[in-house]
């Protein structure tokens, strides 16, 4: 951590000093970083850096008026700079009906943040950080038919977060995280593909095995050669565990409260009412044992809790904080997050669906034609309606089989449909904030040839 005397009683003195100028309410969020990153590419050096930081964001509130302002200098001069300028935007800031810090009734008043395990005793070490990028490029290219590489990442780093505010919320916490990743390429010529590997974790010794990495994007890279076209056609679609989540993230965007409150969500009636199928479970957990996105409070020093999103099927709540909750006459969910320099927003934590019972080979084996997706390439979204069109390559589905590899090819759909026919396999693995396992969605079309 950068060295700093940023103490939690100096920023409730800031918040004192905010007062005392103006303001009638105030909150502060303090973050401080060390990061350690390191790259190579053909086993040869090409990135190694440290970095420390630390930013200050002040927010003040004048009746329903208020604005943010951060920094990076915590020195007295600059603190004071801080306070009259946050009053003085504050004072000449539209009126938000909805905003304000927590009533104290809503804040997190007991939480065991060792319990959660946030964070990793020491640091990483260079050298390791080194052998890690080292022995994943090096597993990777002593594949047959590997020809290329873009290059071995490996990083570590660490935070604390501070917040607090003039409702008597006054605490921190700290995380920590580490990866490994590795891109190679296969082929020559127009005929060259691509493909990775890739694993974070709380904890550094919770990372798979970096030669295990790079064998891994070596097999999926020499998968990918030789690929086929399509003609269109409407099929099942199986999205492996890679892709699977960014259709979690479709509905975690959809049931946004922000986006609730304005009206701009194709899920805006669907409270209380069952979008997808029975059995289905989504759940977001701020409190997972070395979650990616853990942390025992939210940004407005709201609890948080394990809550189900969707429960056997059914939609039960809405993604809120404070300001969203009270536009749409309810309680916030304690979801809410903020950088230094911005206001807070709801945001979710550890997002996963629950696995279901049938195996990623069952799943595909009464499969005639289908697609088997591995990568996604740009996105087309309409939030309102729901309309879902993208980029895809993987591979073709013959007779329950994964047959060759294709390329070219849009996947469309609307996720109300999708989400209604989506079915999880059993394989779901957390690796990134937001989880799912091999989902199966029939009845998509794909535009080919």
């Amino acid at each position: 951590m950068p060295k700093t005397d940023m103490t939690l009683d100096r920023i409730t003195d800031l918040l004192a000093r905010a007062k005392k100028a103006g303001a009638d309410d105030a909150d502060a969020v303090y973050v401080e970083g060390t990061s350690l990153s390191v790259s190579q590419r053909l086993g040869k050096m090409e990135k190694l850096e440290r970095s420390e930081g630390a930013d200050l964001g002040l927010r003040v509130l004048i009746g329903k008026q208020q604005a943010v302002v951060s920094s990076s200098d915590t020195s007295e001069s600059a603190l004071k700079e801080l306070v009259e300028r946050a009053v003085a935007m504050a004072k000449n800031a539209p009126e938000d009906p909805f905003c304000g810090i927590a009533d104290p009734s809503e804040l997190a008043e007991t939480f065991d943040v060792e319990a959660l395990e946030l964070c990793e005793p020491g640091e990483v070490s260079q050298e390791k950080l080194i052998a890690w990028a080292t022995a994943c490029e090096e597993a990777a290219r002593s594949v047959e038919g590997i020809t290329n590489s873009e290059g071995a990442d490996a990083g570590w780093g660490t935070h604390q977060i501070t917040l607090a505010a003039t409702n008597g919320f006054a605490n921190s916490y700290a995380g920590s995280g580490s990866h490994i990743s590795v891109s190679v390429l296969a082929g020559t010529g127009t005929g060259m593909e691509r493909d990775y590997d890739y694993d974070s974790a709380v904890f550094s010794t919770d990372l798979r095995d970096p030669v295990d990495i790079g064998l891994k994007a070596a097999e999926k890279t020499l998968k990918r050669l030789n690929p086929r076209k399509v003609k269109s056609t409407q099929v099942p679609v199986i999205y492996d565990p890679r892709v699977s989540a960014s259709l979690v993230g479709h509905l975690a965007r959809a049931i946004n409260g922000s986006g609730i409150a304005r009206g701009t969500s194709f899920l805006l009636d669907a409270m209380g009412k069952e979008i997808f199928a029975p059995g289905i479970n989504i759940i977001d957990n701020p409190h997972r044992k070395r979650g990616l996105r853990s942390k025992p409070f939210d940004a407005e020093g709201v609890a948080n809790e394990k809550r189900h999103l969707i429960e056997n099927g059914v939609l039960k709540t809405w993604i809120m904080d404070l300001r969203s909750a009270r536009q749409l006459g309810l309680k916030s969910t304690g979801n809410a997050s903020r950088g230094a320099g911005s206001l807070p927003g709801p945001s979710t934590t550890n997002l996963y669906m629950e696995p279901g019972t049938i195996s990623p080979a069952d799943m595909i084996k009464d499969i005639k034609q289908g697609l088997y997706i591995t990568e996604m390439i740009g996105s087309s979204v309409n939030g309102v309606t729901g309309d879902y069109s993208r980029g895809a390559s993987g591979f073709w589905i013959e007779n329950g089989e994964l047959a060759y590899p294709v390329s070219e090819i849009t996947v469309a759909g609307n996720l109300k449909d999708m989400f209604k026919t989506a079915v999880p396999a059993n394989d779901l693995t957390f690796k990134y904030g937001t989880n799912a396992p091999t989902i199966r969605i029939d009845g998509m079309t794909l535009a080919g040839q």
